[in-house]
């Protein structure tokens, strides 16, 4: 099964322990200081649309792209519902992503950058990023580092039982290739097809099982992906605070400004 395939409707109810507000909050922040305080922003990997949903509450026109179907659907329905009808939702890979024309800032949050498990794919993105910036516009995203997967999450497992869905994550974090697994199982009810809906003392449920592959990734990962893009590196944050991230950081935010404008080509 695909990564974020059945996720994807159950993904904002077990994920409701994010602080999305403030996450937006520095994003916005982050935003801001380099010059972006309004326009068009395009946000990769953005899932069901929680930070595109707020990036658009602060003013900014908003363009979403992910690869997930499922995902999409969700986000679709969500902006149907808080009136950001004019948000613009696209399913295609960032690895491969094309716009129309030319944005104020790109951001790739919520570690969807640590899914591109080769490095000259991150590379491949952050050119794609300069080539559909606007002239010095900049790209912000963040990752989760080695020292993460390696140190604090590696051959862990976390589970939860709620009323309606229940889930195990088991992590494993291969040293030699620096790719995390994370197995998730998800069991969410079922009702069969006969008509006879599981009562409340004998729920019935199926388990689905879900893949997902992440890198761990250095700071001196992202300065070879960032130079050899062309784009040049502003700064590495440790996560949510304007200190310059370490190798110690657990999640770290990349700030990038477009560069060689003339020699911009989309379709």
């Amino acid at each position: 099964m695909n990564a974020y395939e059945v996720f994807a409707s159950v993904y904002d109810e077990l994920m409701d322990n994010i602080p999305y507000d403030d996450w937006c909050t520095y994003i916005i922040e982050v935003l801001r200081k380099y010059g972006v305080n309004e326009g068009l922003i395009c946000e990769l990997g953005c899932g069901t649309g929680e930070i595109t949903e707020r990036l658009a509450d602060a003013g900014y026109d908003m363009i979403g792209i992910d690869n997930s179907y499922e995902m999409l659907e969700v986000a679709n329905e969500k902006k149907l519902d808080t009136g950001h009808e004019s948000i613009l939702y696209l399913m295609q890979d960032m690895r491969e992503f094309e716009l129309f024309g030319t944005v104020n800032a790109i951001v790739c949050v919520c570690d969807s950058i640590n899914y591109l498990t080769e490095l000259s794919d991150i590379t491949h993105v952050f050119r794609l990023a300069n080539n559909y910036l606007e002239s010095k516009g900049i790209f912000i995203c963040d990752f989760k580092t080695r020292h993460y997967f390696k140190d604090v999450v590696a051959d862990s497992t976390i589970a939860e039982d709620r009323d309606d869905v229940s889930f195990i994550w088991d992590n494993y974090y291969d040293t030699e290739t620096d790719i995390n697994e994370l197995a998730l199982s998800l069991f969410l009810p079922e009702y069969p097809e006969s008509g006879i809906e599981p009562d409340d003392e004998c729920p019935l449920y199926r388990k689905y099982q879900e893949f997902h592959y992440q890198r761990g990734l250095t700071l001196d990962d992202m300065r070879t992906c960032v130079a050899d893009s062309g784009m040049e590196l502003v700064a590495m944050y440790d996560a949510f605070t304007w200190l310059p991230a370490t190798d110690s950081s657990e999640r770290v935010y990349v700030v990038a400004r477009e560069t060689h404008q003339d020699n911009k080509h989309y379709e």
